[in-house]
């Protein structure tokens, strides 16, 4: 052999050794979205699926995997070489379209040097290019497009439920109506909708040597057909690849055309042979399709049709003699024309459609909440109905909410307006879909990570020192616990249920003489005097921040556990972190875990001006400033527990008239001070 051919052989060997394997398998993506990168309308559901877009007109999504990946070894030697890596993945992915109007428009698997596209549109795009940059050498993407609707300028894309591969843009070089090929002698090619099967798998493999690109794609039901749907050598794929690249999807819809595009699983493998196999009783449930009103039997369809028309038309006379009396629901006081942040009954009752159970979301010691869609925009809202009665000093309290409704800020729940209706004061909220913290602490089919709790912790925390120390005015919640914490869709703490917060101006001291609240995180102090102050909110938060690092409410259901005790106890036989949630095992950092458990002992002292203000908690929490030394606490004397006690046991025997949550009745035995030195 030529020395010359020698040397490229081992030029070669080298480059192979150096090329290292690398892969990941996502069964569902609950305890994979740190690995993400998402922009756009991406999110990860409740049930651990990636949707890319919601059913929405005019949006993009994009998810990649979080690091860029080695796809390309180039040597520095006499004689260049390019080592290109092979690569291979499955994913499974569901398309969710509207049962009537039109469905679009697909979505991508997609290799790009960046995860960021600026300037790309929805539509035929999918979010990646734009009309100016379409088809651009310098784009650097590699795009293996499963699309659904028809047409694409003027070139090959003709064919809607189709598969494509394309370089740097969206003209394909190479596509396929959507189908599998049947195992057996034959190899009979079957068609299928991807909008109508209920998840799809899809396979692409890519080798580095032959340049060989397969494509192959079935419903889940089905095996993996051992003939692939596409099955070319292209040799621009070589040109496309940069030495890292970022591996993803991308999905859009149009303007008249939308449609939910899901993720619920995804392996990759480069330079490691076949991606690892996905098993697919451990994926999430595909996302349900809507029913097609056109699998029905036209027969039954105009039946259907003729029975509505006539139960219309024998309705028709009831409806109008009802409408003025319905109309009639509210009857409104001058002063209520002038504010701003008023709802009109009727529309709320029409957004709840008419509050009725299926619409019901929550239900606590004030009213029930409903989720609702406001009709003149489409918004979704939670609606709080409250049942007060009598009225007594409603001007005043709405006039309290109209300030209230100018709250803004990142880690509270926007509350938009208000109204009254006879006897009911109704709220009216942003709408968060992940609903509260206390629903996902206390389910046993979620496992919240300790950096989303801390997460957590720090939000409502910003959220109280708007409250206490930013804003114009300062507002006092009155009712900080866990089911008043609201979770979005980043897993961000939004504080929400401002329906007893009052207002006082920054040099004023409270005078609100009425007991409300939750047991278990009622500060001590308004059992005696029934003042509510920004020290109080921050004896809740101290509750809460117990709450959430042990995983167990602030009282027992028989009232003999009390959460601050417990903790106490162990902090003071040096054993703080044996309170910590199981669930989490040993997945957190000590120092933050250490310094919110003591910082919730801190906060929840039983005299209020021991408590630090939130704008010191904030500091704590971000490391700014060092924990004080609580090795000198003691528990209070036992006059002052059973004090505590009496009222308690008076409160829930029905003695004390109050604003009480009764979710859980209990009392702290023992009640932890600092002591002056």
């Amino acid at each position: 052999m030529a020395p010359k051919n020698l040397f490229g052989l081992l030029i070669f060997l080298i480059l192979l050794v150096t090329c290292t394997a690398f892969s990941f398998q996502f069964h569902g993506f609950h305890n994979s979205e740190r690995n993400l990168t998402r922009e756009g309308d991406s999110n990860v559901t409740p049930q651990g699926i990636l949707q890319l877009t919601k059913r929405e007109n005019n949006i993009v999504g994009h998810a990649f995997y979080n690091k860029p990946i080695k796809i390309l070894e180039k040597t520095n030697s006499s004689v260049p070489q390019t080592k290109f890596s092979s690569f291979s993945t499955c994913f499974v992915f569901s398309i969710v379209s509207p049962n009537s109007g039109l469905g679009g428009f697909g979505l991508a698997f997609t290799i790009a040097p960046t995860t960021q596209f600026p300037e790309a549109e929805g539509g035929h795009f999918l979010g990646l290019f734009n009309n100016s940059n379409d088809m651009n050498t310098s784009n650097h993407i590699l795009v293996v497009e499963f699309d659904t609707v028809n047409g694409y300028k003027d070139n090959t894309d003709t064919v809607g439920n189709h598969v494509g591969v394309n370089i740097n843009g969206m003209q394909s070089k190479i596509a396929e109506p959507a189908a599998y090929f049947e195992e057996g002698m034959d190899a009979k090619k079957e068609e299928f909708s991807m909008e109508k099967e209920d998840a799809v798998c899809a396979w692409i493999e890519y080798d580095g040597e032959t340049e060989i690109l397969n494509v192959t794609i079935a419903p889940l039901k089905v095996s993996k057909p051992s003939k692939p749907l596409i099955s070319q050598a292209i040799h621009d794929i070589k040109f496309v690849m940069k030495e890292t690249m970022f591996f993803g999807f991308s999905a859009s819809t149009g303007k008249r055309k939308a449609s939910s595009h899901y993720i619920l699983g995804w392996s990759v493998s480069v330079n490691g042979g076949i991606a690892p196999p996905l098993n697919f009783s451990l994926l999430p449930k595909p996302p349900p399709k809507e029913k097609d009103a056109s699998s029905f039997p036209w027969v039954k369809v105009a039946v259907a049709m003729l029975s509505a028309l006539t139960f219309t038309l024998l309705c028709l006379l009831f409806i109008v003699t009802r409408y003025k009396r319905y109309m009639m629901f509210e009857t409104l006081e001058d002063w209520e024309l002038d504010c701003p942040h008023r709802f009109r009954y009727r529309d709320l009752h029409i957004a709840t459609k008419g509050f009725i159970e299926s619409q019901l979301i929550g239900v606590g010691g004030f009213g029930a909440v409903y989720k609702g869609v406001l009709p003149s925009t489409g918004t979704e809202v939670a609606v709080k109905r409250i049942m007060r009665s009598p009225m007594q000093g409603m001007r005043e309290f709405a006039a309290e909410i109209e300030s209230l409704g100018r709250l803004r800020h990142k880690n509270l729940v926007n509350l938009q307006g208000w109204c009254k209706h006879k006897n009911d004061l109704i709220l009216i909220y942003d709408y968060i879909p992940n609903g509260s913290l206390d629903s996902l602490l206390f389910n046993d089919n979620i496992a919240l990570d300790w950096d989303q709790r801390f997460n957590i912790i720090k939000g409502v925390a910003a959220g109280l020192l708007y409250l206490h120390e930013e804003w114009e005015q300062v507002v006092i919640h009155r009712d900080v616990k866990s089911s008043n914490i609201l979770i979005d869709g980043e897993f961000n703490a939004r504080l929400g249920d401002f329906g007893l917060a009052r207002l006082y101006s920054h040099d004023q001291v409270s005078h609100t003489t009425s007991v409300v609240g939750t047991i278990g995180y009622i500060a001590p102090e308004l059992t005696r005097t029934g003042k509510a102050s920004a020290s109080s909110d921050v004896y809740a938060f101290g509750v809460l921040l117990l709450e959430v690092v042990a995983g167990t409410r602030p009282v027992g259901s028989s009232g003999q556990f009390l959460l601050v005790d417990w903790v106490l106890e162990n902090c003071q036989l040096g054993q703080i972190l044996e309170v910590v949630d199981p669930k989490l095992g040993s997945a957190y950092d000590e120092e933050e875990m250490e310094l919110v458990l003591k910082l919730g002992l801190l906060c929840s002292q039983y005299k209020a001006e021991y408590r630090p203000s939130m704008k010191q908690v904030a500091r704590y929490l971000n490391f700014d400033d060092s924990l004080p030394d609580i090795s000198d606490w003691r528990y209070y004397d036992s006059q002052s527990s059973t004090n505590s006690l009496s009222f308690l046991e008076a409160m829930s025997t029905g003695k004390i008239a109050s604003s009480y949550s009764l979710s859980s009745i209990g009392s702290r035995s023992t009640l932890p001070i600092k002591t002056g030195r």
